[in-house]
């Protein structure tokens, strides 16, 4: 069976794949961050993200990835994932169901299997929140 395919914010996931999100890059996200564009054709840049069912895209750009990583009180000044952070085992039990909230993106790369499916979730308050530009040009 294929891997569930989610694009989501940060701010959606839930704490335990934030943790272990944290621990798979713990030297910050901005170096790990790839292309692709959505349905609409706009260029978008996301962290991909995988545990054993499901394969994410973390929307952010550049700035936001620097930001949150600037911002995370597990995160050293030097923007490294403090020691205590790095060996906490977490366990996940994915329930990150599509919950109607968002819209579906289409990926323009990896397979395109019938089973395979993408679920967009995006923050409540997208409306009140300004896009922070990537510092890159395309």
């Amino acid at each position: 069976m294929a891997k569930k395919r989610v694009v989501k914010d940060y701010d959606a996931l839930s704490e335990d794949i934030t943790r272990l999100v944290k621990q798979k890059y713990p030297s910050g996200y901005a170096d790990h961050l790839v292309s692709y564009n959505d349905k609409e054709g706009k260029k978008v840049s996301a962290l991909p993200f995988e545990t054993d069912d499901t394969y994410y895209l973390i929307r952010m750009t550049i700035l936001e990835a620097k930001r949150i990583v600037k911002e995370d009180e597990d995160f050293d000044d030097d923007g490294q994932l403090k020691e205590e952070i790095v060996d906490v085992d977490v366990e996940v039990e994915v329930d990150d169901e599509f919950d109607g909230a968002g819209e579906d993106d289409d990926l323009d790369e990896g397979p395109t299997d019938e089973d395979d499916h993408i679920i967009v979730t995006r923050r409540r308050d997208d409306d009140d929140i300004q896009d922070i530009p990537d510092d890159t040009d395309y």
